[in-house]
């Protein structure tokens, strides 16, 4: 390789040079492979004969089981076709061949070398989930490790592939495994670890602890540090509380956690507030089908819900506050007031929560009162609220309000768009050019920002849905004929959300999500590049509230990244 960059050599010559050199290791042939298409080394015909002989195998294996055999041969044919990749296929090989290991090895050996496990890492039957083809990768690569550590004392490395080895051959159960391999990795808390990442949790490893003046300290390496790859599967079996408590294990966790809450939970979640019964918090991905708990957010269960703005959730508690809580980074603020009587009941307010641009503390509350009509906002700068209703514009209502472009905008019952001086604390209406059709008072305007661009949406029980653009260079309201590459949410609370390019996490573009409050499911709206959704809104108002110890769980969207900022210039 030296000789050809320094162009001492043509690649034809790599080529023959190659062939000598890895002459019968066929991984090492397939993984150099790298050359242009005309100096690439062909596979011998051996083996093509090698890899009939192994389909042959396949079938004899499931001679009585034909769909699996079948099924084999249709995830090849994909491969060949590129109608999927290499870690697709082993996902779908490791499905077909469960509880025949051998063929799984011997497959092993027909894929690009570093794809898939070696022999040596077959550590599948200690990690009971084959979902993840990415776990199976990592094995390998904490084998790698286990022999780095150990390569001036290869005969502990070799007793640890020799305890996997009986293991797998059911010659010793797993509990036997875990004894030798802690007397193994003693001294090694990094690959005791790492060990753990492949037990059940009920068999992990616990780390000595001992006292130290008084207080409790974990054994731990302070300096340890586990891969990144490792992590991430640890990562993955953890629920949100478990997120913080890990943060003692090893150095480079908290770094891995800050930005692993950057971008794993930039999807839509649904937050759940489970019934009298149950009295617990969970955050559902409905495109994963992955539930995440909170036992810190369950502590708090007793207080009403009123919505989530900027990653918190907004409550009410009956001590006449706000209780904002962010269980993805544990901050918590209570809002006390005195200014008005705080509605203790679900969903009794509309609210908005917005920091200051380039600030992490200081912030702006709405809160609309639904029952009266009244806009309270607070400003953290000032520790006050001022409570306003009609705001100065006749016979008007304000029914939502929204960030865009760090300003707050709010619109009225008649769709009348203003703009929160927060100053002043007054709102400043917009002379629009022309209005929206067919408002009645049973029709419900919301806001949404997206992309941008402020939207309005029109409904009316099972009968209107409507989206408008406010086109700002015109001052007008401009009909969409469809929403393009945006997905709306709607929640039991009156709430719209929008996401831009939905399908990213799994959602369709031009399409409305709908919690339905009495059932308790999401129901799916899809239009197409002529239309909107045929989306049908019911109102909840108009249904009579069950008891209190027979109301059905409490349901909303959860949008984490959506982080509102003011701009107090503007």
């Amino acid at each position: 390789m030296k000789d050809c960059k320094d162009e001492e050599i043509v690649p034809r010559d790599v080529k023959a040079r190659a062939i000598e050199l890895v002459e019968g290791h066929k991984h090492l042939t397939l993984g150099i492979n790298k050359m242009p298409k005309k100096y690439q080394i062909t596979i011998h015909r051996k083996r093509l004969q090698e890899a009939a002989a192994f389909i042959s195998q396949v079938k004899v294996v499931f001679k009585d089981n034909n769909e699996k055999y079948f099924e084999f041969i249709q995830v090849m044919m994909d491969f060949k076709n590129k109608k999927t990749d290499t870690l697709g296929v082993f996902e779908m090989v490791i499905k077909v061949f469960k509880g025949h290991t051998d063929l799984l090895l011997e497959f092993n050996s027909f894929m690009p070398a570093g794809s898939l496990l070696s022999k040596q890492a077959s550590l599948v039957p200690l990690y009971h989930d084959h979902k993840q083809v990415h776990q199976l990768v990592i094995k390998d690569a904490f084998l790698n490790k286990v022999k780095l550590v150990f390569q001036d004392n290869m005969e502990i490395y070799f007793k640890f592939l020799q305890v996997i080895n009986d293991h797998k051959a059911q010659g010793i159960d797993i509990r036997g495994v875990v004894a030798i391999v802690k007397e193994l990795f003693k001294g090694h808390k990094n690959l005791i670890l790492g060990f753990n990442a492949f037990l059940p949790k009920e068999y992990k490893i616990k780390l000595i602890t001992f006292k130290l003046h008084g207080k409790r300290v974990k054994k731990v390496a302070e300096n340890g540090e586990l891969p990144w790859d490792v992590l991430d599967i640890i990562s993955k079996t953890l629920d949100i509380d478990d997120h913080f408590e890990f943060a003692c294990v090893c150095k480079n966790w908290r770094a891995f956690h800050k930005m692993y809450w950057r971008s794993a939970f930039e999807e839509p979640l649904v937050v759940h507030k489970s019934s009298y019964v149950n009295k617990s918090y969970s955050f559902t991905s409905i495109s994963n089908q992955k539930d995440y708990q909170s036992n810190m957010i369950n502590y708090y269960w007793h207080f009403a819900y009123s919505g989530s703005s900027s990653g918190y959730l907004i409550m009410t508690g009956n001590n006449n506050s706000f209780m904002l809580i962010n269980p993805f980074t544990r901050r918590k603020k209570v809002i006390n007031t005195s200014t008005f009587k705080v509605k203790f009941s679900y969903f009794a307010y509309h609210v908005l929560l917005a920091f200051r641009k380039g600030s992490d503390e200081e912030f702006v509350l709405l809160a609309l009162c639904k029952s009266s009509n009244s806009l309270h906002v607070y400003q953290s700068r000032n520790v006050d609220w001022v409570t306003c209703s009609e705001m100065g514009y006749p016979w008007t209502t304000i029914v939502d309000f929204v960030v865009l472009h760090n300003t707050i905008y709010v619109v009225t019952d008649k769709g009348n768009i203003g703009v929160l001086n927060l100053n002043s604390v007054n709102i400043e209406f917009i002379e629009m050019q022309s209005s929206i059709l067919s408002l009645t008072s049973s029709s419900r305007l919301r806001l949404v920002s997206c992309d941008g661009q402020l939207f309005v949406v029109h409904t009316k029980p099972k009968v209107v849905f409507n989206v408008y653009k406010v086109d700002f260079s015109t001052m007008n309201y401009v009909e969409l004929e469809n929403l393009g590459d945006i997905a709306l949410f709607y929640a039991p609370g009156g709430n719209y959300y929008a996401l831009s390019n939905p399908n990213i996490w799994g959602y369709e573009r031009n399409s409305v999500y709908s919690i339905d409050h009495s059932t308790r499911k999401c129901t799916v709206y899809l239009g197409d590049d002529h239309k909107l959704p045929e989306y049908t809104y019911y109102d909840n108002r108009l249904q009579a509230p069950p008891p209190p110890n027979e109301r059905p769980s409490l349901l909303d969207w959860y949008f984490r990244d959506l982080h509102y900022e003011v701009d107090y210039d503007l």
